[in-house]
């Protein structure tokens, strides 16, 4: 599935926002082994609410003798647009800075949030700004750049230069150097160069899109000034090692709710995946999917078919789960469908893939524990279960309402919908 952002054209993957500052950590610890010549150290410092500022001075003692630039860190952008950025500060109104803003609310593109996180990096003069940004597509990567970086770079769109990196013929195959404009003159070289081991770094590190707006030139050599990525969930496996440590926050304005912090602490301390978001408390149409790429397939199939607004929640359970987690997970979610009672009844979607190492019967036996536990809540609510599972010990189930574990996904979905139409 695809979105235009821009001009750009995005892949809707299951991508997962993270901090500038994680960016560029990332940026500074891996790209050199991309491009010999970059030699950005990534000093940069995190506050959040816990942060107690005379230690981290002991950690970073650079904050005392460099210029600053203090800025939000929380998934939103235009941040100068709306004055969140200090420049050319020292540590004393850095602070300042912080005490004032740390807990301030505000309204970002029509989204209200409290500021809670932000980042402190040394302030680099310059005059000129350029613009890079690779997002993905079906046939491959775009990779975009332009010479009028910095916050009109969406103005002067047509101004911008994409390169298209198709998945089989990969980087080699692209003249960047021609394309770039002549203005750029001596600098034309280290860019290109610059594009060829980003681009590298984007497909080696398990980006879905990065952007840097602006980049400068400093003492000779490329410095990020903002940055901003997403990383492709489908990669968490191959990826621990470069993504150990980082964290996902939640986008901008969106707090959690008492169960979805209950369920994100529960999966922190397993090594299987629980994942639920709450959409709509009072939706009719619940789900409880087995797998990443199964539940895209489920929400896609209930909003294709027109039931997007009775859609309550998104989420997942995989990754062979214990009895106990299962459980858990199960309880959660018909604790939140039971407690309103809708006069057209609820429904839910009990799915997933065929395992390949699940024990089916292993999850199935939290699942029934929960279900037989609200049993008579299930009841009053008018909620009606309907399971599309298999895999290792599976056994047909007599509570269901439809046993469809080789009917393919999203037919389950459409037999089901379009039959409550």
């Amino acid at each position: 599935y695809q979105r235009r952002v821009h001009g750009k054209v995005v892949l809707d993957m299951a991508q997962r926002g993270i901090r500038e500052y994680d960016a560029k950590r990332l940026l500074a610890r891996f790209l050199p082994e991309y491009l010999n010549e970059f030699s950005y150290n990534g000093d940069l410092a995190l506050v959040g609410p816990e942060t107690d500022l005379e230690e981290l001075v002991s950690t970073h003692p650079w904050l005392k003798t460099a210029r600053l630039v203090v800025k939000p860190d929380q998934l939103f952008g235009k941040r100068g647009k709306h004055g969140l950025v200090l420049l050319d500060a020292d540590w004393d109104r850095a602070k300042k800075f912080l005490q004032e803003n740390m807990g301030a609310q505000v309204a970002v593109g029509g989204i209200t949030g409290r500021l809670s996180h932000f980042l402190i990096e040394p302030f680099i003069p310059h005059e000129e700004e350029f613009y890079v940004a690779i997002s993905s597509d079906n046939d491959g990567d775009n990779i975009f750049f332009s010479m009028q970086g910095g916050v009109f770079v969406e103005e002067n769109w047509d101004k911008v230069i994409r390169f298209h990196v198709d998945v089989l013929d990969g980087m080699d195959s692209i003249d960047i150097k021609s394309r770039l404009p002549e203005d750029l003159g001596e600098k034309s070289s280290a860019i290109e160069n610059f594009v060829k081991a980003l681009w590298r770094f984007y497909a080696e590190t398990g980006f879905s899109y990065l952007e840097i707006n602006p980049f400068t030139f400093h003492n000779g050599s490329i410095v990020p000034l903002d940055m901003v990525a997403k990383l492709d969930d489908a990669e968490e496996y191959w990826q621990r090692k470069r993504w150990s440590g980082l964290a996902f926050p939640e986008p901008f304005g969106r707090s959690l709710s008492k169960e979805e912090q209950f369920i994100k602490d529960l999966d922190s301390k397993t090594g299987a995946s629980l994942k639920l978001t709450i959409l709509n408390p009072e939706g009719r149409i619940w789900t409880m999917v087995a797998g990443g790429g199964a539940s895209v397939i489920y929400a896609d199939t209930i909003c294709d078919l027109g039931f997007a607004k009775e859609m309550a929640n998104y989420g997942e359970y995989s990754g062979d789960p214990n009895t106990e987690e299962t459980y858990y997970y199960t309880r959660t979610i018909l604790d939140l469908m039971t407690r309103r009672i809708d006069p057209s009844g609820k429904m839910l979607l009990i799915g997933g893939a065929i395992a390949n190492f699940t024990d089916v019967a292993k999850t199935f036996k939290g699942l029934v524990m929960a279900l037989e536990e609200y049993q008579q809540k299930l009841q009053d609510a008018g909620v009606k279960i309907y399971v599309r599972r298999g895999g290792p010990n599976y056994e047909p189930v007599s509570y269901t309402h439809l046993r469809a574990h080789e009917t393919r996904e999203d037919l389950v979905c459409r037999l089901l919908l379009e039959k409550k139409k």
